[in-house]
């Protein structure tokens, strides 16, 4: 924790490339995750709820999915769940090395100056008034 996050870009579910670094200036939740995770798909409502209560407010999720299968998996899961929030393809799992992952889901925490506050293995519900107060004093945060 505390360290600058490595950049990465991948594609959205449109073909467009997205990088890390296109949100810096706001607080950005990296989720790892894939849809033949059950834990995964458990926190997905959630975190719909969390990009609900702060899009717009320098807040951004970017769920990067690890299914090999691409946007042919993705795109059906995203529609049946009503998720709104980026979802990122990454079916090399290229993520991988890159933030030390051991499993999925994981979600990094990343401030607006691009560091690293918090890793999260595991599912969480994210839709919790604990979680809410946490990223709207990061969202205010100003650089000290």
């Amino acid at each position: 924790m505390g360290f600058p996050t490595p950049d990465f870009t991948f594609p959205d579910l449109n073909g467009q490339q997205v990088s890390l670094s296109d949100h810096r200036g706001k607080v950005v939740l990296v989720n790892i995750w894939a849809t033949w995770c059950p834990p995964c798909r458990q926190e997905m409502p959630s975190m719909q709820k969390l990009y609900e209560r702060f899009k717009g407010e320098n807040f951004e999720i970017l769920a990067v999915s690890i299914d090999s299968t691409g946007r042919e998996a993705v795109a059906p899961f995203m529609r049946k769940m009503n998720l709104t929030f980026p979802a990122l393809l990454d079916p090399r799992e290229n993520i991988r090395p890159l933030y030390g992952l051991t499993g999925v889901p994981e979600s990094f925490i990343i401030d607006k100056e691009g560091i690293l506050i918090k890793k999260i293995i595991g599912p969480i519900d994210w839709a919790t008034p604990k979680i809410f107060l946490f990223f709207q004093d990061l969202i205010k945060k100003t650089r000290s």
